[in-house]
């Protein structure tokens, strides 16, 4: 009888899932005290750096075992964030100490993948250039060309935008209904005119534009897969931010997922709910006053 060896891989979990299982495991809330492994750690302070908390559950590095089949998140210096095992950062690449040895887009950056060109045939050789050889004149590269359905207005002037995505999600039809029906500001606005082209459009699109106040409020999550405002994407936002601050706006972020504040007047929550939406308010006093925000309560 022949025996049939059966192969298993084993994928590595998210780090939720892992804490969850060893709790049910070890039989206590917290299965890793903090500083539990901060020996085996303190050889890579490169990956000390890189490691944040408030991306992984809360869970400290020194509560995770080096050996530990886990899927983390790190973020670079530069701000690349990508996720890896323990193992596979520990033994990335071979303990260098360069900045670009500890992330896999740095590294890809500073060593890029190179092609290796195989021998021309003959006949497709270029020509050897003459003498009475014309020169072709180079092509410029030219800017994209900015979109001609934003109106004529003032910088920093608000409107209705027919280029404007529809809102992504049910949480910001609830966002706005609730602000609406606390605060008597302009309703149906959705775009603000900016002095700088913005991805082809001299404006951009706030998810609630608040003419009275001036100020735009932004939903972030991170998504279904957790994507969503986080490396190019969150330097777009910034670049959004920057873009109606000068116009003469301030900008709100609700940021969900345990993504960080951008701005100094963004709120990490939880969810949405009646509380968030006092905190909302209260924030909108700090940035234009008591007595213009009161005059819109309801």
């Amino acid at each position: 009888m022949s025996e049939v060896v059966a192969t298993f891989i084993r994928v590595a979990e998210r780090v939720q899932a892992w804490w969850a299982r060893r709790q049910w495991s070890k039989g206590a809330e917290v299965p890793y005290a903090v500083g539990s492994y901060r020996e085996s750690w303190a050889a890579f302070p490169a990956l000390m750096r890189q490691y944040h908390p408030d991306l992984n559950a809360s869970i400290a590095l020194s509560q995770v075992p080096p050996a530990a089949d886990v899927l983390l998140l790190w973020q670079c210096d530069v701000g690349h964030r990508f996720a890896a095992t323990p193992s596979e950062q520990r033994l990335r690449p071979g303990r260098e100490r360069r900045r670009s040895a500890w992330c896999p887009e740095c590294s890809e950056q500073a060593n890029p993948t190179r092609t290796v060109a195989l021998p021309m045939r003959d006949s497709v050789t270029a020509p050897a250039v003459t003498a009475n050889a014309v020169l072709r004149p180079r092509r410029v590269r030219r800017a994209p060309p900015v979109c001609d359905k934003t109106p004529a207005l003032p910088v920093g002037e608000a409107f209705v935008s027919p280029c404007a995505p529809k809102p992504a999600s049910a949480v910001e039809d609830r966002l706005r209904a609730d602000l609406h029906e606390r605060l008597a500001l302009t309703p149906g606005l959705n775009a603000v005119r900016v002095a700088r082209p913005f991805f082809q459009h001299l404006e951009v699109w706030p998810d609630l534009v608040f003419p009275e106040l001036r100020i735009a409020v932004e939903y972030d999550s991170t998504g279904r897969h957790g994507l969503e405002h986080v490396g190019k994407r969150e330097q777009a936002d910034r670049r959004k931010d920057r873009a109606l601050r000068s116009a003469g706006w301030e900008v709100v972020r609700l940021r969900t997922g345990e993504l960080e504040p951008l701005g100094p007047y963004d709120l990490q929550l939880a969810n949405w709910n009646r509380g968030a939406l006092d905190r909302l308010v209260e924030t909108f006093r700090g940035i234009r006053g008591s007595l213009l925000v009161d005059a819109y309560v309801r």
